[in-house]
C-alpha cells in the first residue's frame, strides 16, 4: 500500500492580497461601466481586465454591480474613528481639517476620479444606485456606535442613531453634489481635493446644529 501523496499547489491568498484583488476588480468594473455601459459589461470582461477568471470575479462579488463596493466602503472606519474623537464644542465640519483630510487622501489614493465617475453613473444606473445607497445604509450603524461612544450613551439609544442618519445623509449629499457638479470641470488634483473638502464642510455645517 503506497503512502498518499501530499497536496501541492498555490499557497492560500492572504487577506491583504484578497483585498487588493477586490479593489482591482472594482476599478476595472468602473472603467468598463464608464466606457461601454453597465448592460454591455460582463463578468468575463471584468475578469479579463484584471487577469483573473470570471469565476474568480463571482467568488468575490454576487453581481457585476456589486464589484464596485470596495471603492465605496473605503474610509468608513476612519470616519467613525474621527467621530469618536470629535471634541465637545468643536464644529462638526472641522473634522475635515488637518489630519482627517490627509487620511482621506490616503484612503482614496488614486481612486478619487474613479469614484467620481462611479457616483455619476449611479444617477442613471439603478443597479449601481442600489449598491451606492446600500453602502451608506451599512455605514450608518458604525457612525451611530461612534457617536454613542463619544456621548457615553448606550449603543441602542435613539439620539446617536438620528445623529448618524444626519451625518450619513450629509456625506452622501456632499459627495453626490461634488461628483455631479464637477463632471464638466477640469480641476487639477489639488484643486479637486480642495473643492471636495469644501463641499463636505459645507454639508456638515448645515447639520452641525443638530449634532452638537
Amino acid at each position: 500500500m503506497t503512502a498518499a501523496r501530499g497536496r501541492t499547489g498555490r499557497p492560500p491568498l492572504t487577506d491583504e492580497r484578497k483585498a487588493e484583488i477586490r479593489l482591482e476588480i472594482a476599478r476595472a468594473a468602473v472603467d468598463l461601466f464608464v466606457t461601454q455601459g453597465v448592460a454591455a459589461t460582463t463578468g468575463e470582461q471584468i475578469g479579463q481586465a484584471v487577469g483573473v477568471s470570471a469565476r474568480t470575479v463571482w467568488r468575490y462579488f454576487p453581481s457585476k454591480e456589486a464589484c464596485v463596493r470596495p471603492l465605496l466602503t473605503a474610509g468608513i472606519d476612519m470616519l467613525a474613528a474621527r467621530l469618536r474623537e470629535w471634541g465637545r464644542g468643536q464644529p462638526l465640519e472641522e473634522i475635515f481639517e488637518g489630519e482627517i483630510t490627509s487620511d482621506l487622501r490616503i484612503v482614496a489614493g488614486p481612486d478619487r476620479a474613479t469614484v467620481g465617475a462611479l457616483v455619476r453613473l449611479t444617477r442613471t444606473e439603478p443597479g449601481l444606485r442600489a449598491v451606492w445607497l446600500q453602502t451608506y445604509d451599512e455605514a450608518e450603524p458604525a457612525f451611530a456606535r461612534a457617536l454613542a461612544e463619544r456621548s457615553g450613551l448606550p449603543a441602542d439609544d435613539l439620539r446617536p442613531a438620528i445623529q448618524a442618519a444626519m451625518f450619513n445623509a450629509a456625506l452622501r449629499a456632499a459627495v453626490e453634489h461634488y461628483a455631479w457638479s464637477s463632471a464638466d470641470t477640469d480641476l487639477d488634483r489639488a484643486a479637486a481635493e480642495a473643492e471636495l473638502t469644501r463641499t463636505m464642510r459645507a454639508a456638515l455645517a448645515a447639520v452641525s446644529a443638530g449634532l452638537g
